[in-house]
């Protein structure tokens, strides 16, 4: 109980907001740095799953790797980098983009490849060039797929970066680095609150954002089963009611 009320002076001491390594510049450098970690993997994971789901070519690769890459250490990763790459930014970005791609890669192509294949068929009987099948079938359909896996990777990455601080570099986990050489475990603990609050932030974003992108055909289509599974539910306890 002690812990949690030092740590909750730590966050309300207005002295850790002031500066530029107050909470506001160490939060906004966290944003930063995950969001463009999250753009450069989305840039690369995406259009090579999306390829992958659509032509069906080189899904076990795609598998494997994606499998191999969830398998690396992140500070192992980091430090391998730090000691090729020299210290500052570049070492954890290139690292956490790395173990960003996995999720990334494995929504695109599984929400490409989950798409109706009889959907695929009408939309090619009835003209559609490839590209039409991918950009006006495929791609709206697999969506809400395919931005579940970048919520997933956003998470990650927001998490990782907490070990990269590692390095001299800032984000929330200069907190817990720097609390932890002093053992001032309040400011180690209120920078694990503070990542944990920023996940579940941007967990609800990607969230939102999921649950705007489903297709309206794909809503509506949901909404007519239910209400015709709700008619045939009436009309089965109608009949047994009259017949009783």
């Amino acid at each position: 109980m002690t812990a949690w009320y030092q740590t909750f002076a730590w966050l309300a001491d207005p002295a850790n907001w002031a500066g530029p390594g107050g909470i506001p510049a160490r939060l906004g450098e966290h944003v930063v740095y995950s969001l463009v970690t999250l753009i450069v993997a989305v840039a690369i994971a995406v259009p090579i799953g999306v390829i992958i789901g659509h032509t069906g070519k080189g899904r076990a690769v795609a598998v494997q790797l994606s499998g191999a890459l969830r398998a690396l250490p992140t500070l192992g990763v980091v430090l391998l980098l730090a000691l090729w790459l020299g210290t500052g930014l570049g070492p954890p970005l290139v690292a956490l983009v790395v173990l960003a791609l996995p999720p990334l890669l494995a929504g695109a192509y599984a929400g490409v490849s989950a798409v109706d294949r009889q959907t695929i068929d009408a939309a090619r009987g009835i003209g559609m060039t490839e590209t039409q099948v991918l950009f006006k079938v495929e791609l709206p359909l697999a969506m809400p797929i395919i931005i579940g896996g970048i919520r997933s990777g956003a998470l990650q990455v927001i998490a990782t970066w907490t070990v990269a601080a590692y390095l001299p570099v800032g984000g929330l986990g200069r907190f817990i680095y720097d609390g932890y050489a002093v053992q001032n475990y309040a400011e180690m603990l209120g920078a694990s609150v503070l990542v944990i609050v920023l996940a579940l932030v941007a967990d609800g974003v990607f969230a939102l954002i999921q649950r705007l992108v489903v297709p309206r055909g794909v809503v509506v289509g949901r909404a007519s089963d239910v209400r015709v599974r709700s008619s045939k539910r009436l009309a089965t306890t109608s009949q047994s009611t009259t017949a009783g």
